[in-house]
């Protein structure tokens, strides 16, 4: 593939997690691509590699890669395809070995690179990060750019941000330098919409019910021009859809304000433009970049403790007093507590139920603590004990068991030149990636708001006004109205919605489908709105952002998932089903809002093109 700097350069992402679709790297290659990027990297897979590579210390990679790269290598190396992945995890320069390894087995002369430089755990106590078990730096995307110049053809990485994979390929064929902040913040909005496969062409879609063929969706690729612009597609004849809502359904997933602060730039979501120019083709244009914020994220990761649960079913009537009784016997037969227990009763059960799981609720008592023995059998066996004492129609929904571990992420942060991002090039040598030299410290723009009931007035500086409860709409019943003309709907009869985690936090982003519903959500959907519909809500911080080129608000909701996705803070651990739950709530709206139920034409070609507000 020769690199200049016009036109597009293809590139087809083939992995959202680690453990996504073993057959997508395949599909994608055949599609036709230049790059080929994989996602493997979360934080709780952060803590399962740094716990892999504390027992051997030639693991700690994500091992499907592996995988899928056998059968795909000598196409790629044939076709001129390169490969870019962050499968490296907590040990890239072992993945890099692995795959020089299945090269030579192959016969192929494969130049491989892989970039470091991420991991800070052994300076974590330095640096004030504590002693966790795995401490990451989400390094930029100028290592890959020069390990692509350099010639190579597969390129592994350990931490660096998900959009990264993307915007260091768009970089090298491009030649961008490190302040091409809007060709760069196009580029990450692109690897946004793709880094998770194929969530951008139909998967977790609230208005999947419209897509015609769901049952095996192609994955995402990205056509990205010089100037930052790109084009969402996806193989020609695989399943799903690409369209404007799938893309900004992606857009919205696990985000926070205005400003998405990258490594390399910050992109301002609130720039972005959208536009449906053909069936499967969305333009993402319109993109402005500012320079990258002076810190760093870092992924830290530890051993939280230990947990354990037992999960009650309780059948037909009498569901609260049955609750209590186990409770109150559970509490009785414990013969040592552990440093915390929550229990949760979901009233799963309908009345007059004509099947039996129907009639059941579930009631889960979770025990958590620093010592294993404490949530072990001894726990286990506090539930075994009522078998015969308890409520009528005990049983258990899986039987007891010991002690699992789980895992505490926190997000911290240092200055961009602590890391020593560095590239390992294919002829052995390795060079350091310097830090940006422009940088720009984060700011709220007047689209961003904060909404803290611990701190109602908000900050005292006038100047910080547009952060403030003071600058949102007033408080709004949503949920009923005195008005005649109105009627009640769930709120997804015309409005999508995208969730997940961010840490111990939750996103939430909402769009609606026409303008009349965009001028509701926009006055009516607040922080408080939110308390109100999703009651678990009530007391926590929440941040809420306009979007009002993709007509949508986000909301970040505060430790709402206490310590991150392993701590099990909800049964929904990881918040995928937040935004759903929010759409099957009932609001009050005007007649012609909830008749707005079809995409309107807004993301047409003849969509206007605003400037962000400061």
């Amino acid at each position: 593939m020769t690199t200049s700097g016009s036109g597009s350069v293809r590139i087809g992402n083939c992995s959202g997690f680690y453990g996504d679709r073993l057959a997508a790297m395949e599909e994608i290659l055949q599609a036709g691509v230049d790059v080929i990027t994989g996602d493997y990297l979360a934080e709780l897979t952060m803590l399962i590699l740094a716990r892999q590579k504390a027992k051997d210390p030639e693991m700690g990679y994500a091992s499907t890669f592996l995988t899928q790269l056998s059968g795909c290598l000598r196409a790629a190396h044939e076709r001129g395809v390169r490969v870019v992945a962050n499968a490296g995890g907590m040990n890239p320069r072992a993945l890099a070995e692995r795959i020089r390894e299945f090269a030579r087995a192959q016969d192929l002369d494969v130049p491989v690179a892989y970039v470091d430089g991420d991991d800070l755990t052994a300076e974590a106590d330095a640096l004030g990060l504590g002693k966790p078990l795995a401490a990451n730096a989400y390094l930029g995307a100028f290592g890959i750019v020069r390990a692509l110049e350099a010639g190579a053809e597969v390129v592994v990485t350990g931490r660096v941000t998900d959009a990264s994979l993307t915007v260091g390929p768009a970089a090298w064929f491009h030649g961008w330098s490190r302040t091409d902040h809007d060709a760069i913040a196009g580029a990450m909005a692109a690897g946004h919409i793709i880094e998770c496969g194929a969530q951008a062409t139909g998967g977790n879609f609230s208005f999947f019910t419209e897509i015609a063929d769901l049952a095996y969706p192609g994955f995402p690729i990205a056509r990205i021009a010089a100037d930052g612009s790109s084009v969402i597609t996806k193989p020609d004849g695989s399943g799903g859809a690409v369209t404007a809502e799938t893309v900004l359904s992606q857009l919205l997933y696990e985000v926070a304000g205005a400003r998405y602060p990258g490594p390399d730039a910050t992109l301002r979501l609130d720039s972005i433009v959208l536009t449906q120019e053909a069936r499967d083709r969305v333009r993402v244009s319109g993109v402005r970049g500012e320079p990258p914020p002076p810190d760093l994220k870092v992924s830290v990761v530890e051993i939280g403790g230990f947990l354990n649960e037992m999960t009650f079913l309780l059948t037909g009537l009498d569901i609260e007093a049955k609750a209590e009784l186990v409770r109150a016997q559970f509490d009785r037969a414990l013969s040592v507590r552990p440093a915390r227990i929550d229990w949760e009763l979901a009233r799963t059960d309908h009345p007059d139920a004509d099947v039996q799981e129907e009639a059941t609720a579930r009631l889960t008592v979770l025990a958590r603590d620093p010592d294993p023995k404490k949530v072990g059998r001894a726990f286990s066996n506090a539930a075994v004990e009522t078998a015969l004492t308890g409520y009528p129609g005990l049983f258990l929904a899986a039987p007891p068991g010991e002690g699992r571990v789980y895992g505490r992420y926190r997000p911290a942060f240092v200055p961009q030149t602590v890391p020593a991002h560095t590239v390992h090039l294919p002829d052995g040598t390795a060079e350091i990636i310097p830090a940006p030299a422009e940088t720009r410290a984060l700011a709220p723009t007047k689209l961003d708001e904060t909404h803290d009931p611990a701190d109602p007035a908000g900050p005292a500086d006038p100047a910080d006004a547009a952060t403030t409860e003071a600058a949102a709409p007033r408080p709004t019943d949503v949920r009923a109205s005195a008005d005649a003309d109105t009627v009640r709907v769930p709120l997804g009869r015309f409005a999508g919605a995208r969730s997940g985690d961010k840490g111990g936090a939750a996103n939430i982003g909402v769009w609606a489908r026409t303008d009349v519903a965009w001028a509701w959500l926009r006055e009516h959907l607040t922080a408080d709105a939110l308390r109100i519909l999703l009651p678990e809500t009530a007391g926590l911080r929440i941040d809420r952002v306009e979007l009002p080129r993709l007509r949508a608000v986000n909301f970040v909701v505060h430790d709402i998932l206490g310590e991150g996705v392993a701590y099990r803070a909800r049964f929904d651990a990881q918040a995928k089903g937040l935004g759903e739950w929010l759409r099957s709530r009932v609001v009050e709206v005007p007649a012609e809002v909830a008749a707005a139920t079809a995409l309107d034409d807004h993301f047409a070609p003849t969509t206007p093109n605003p400037e962000p507000r400061p």
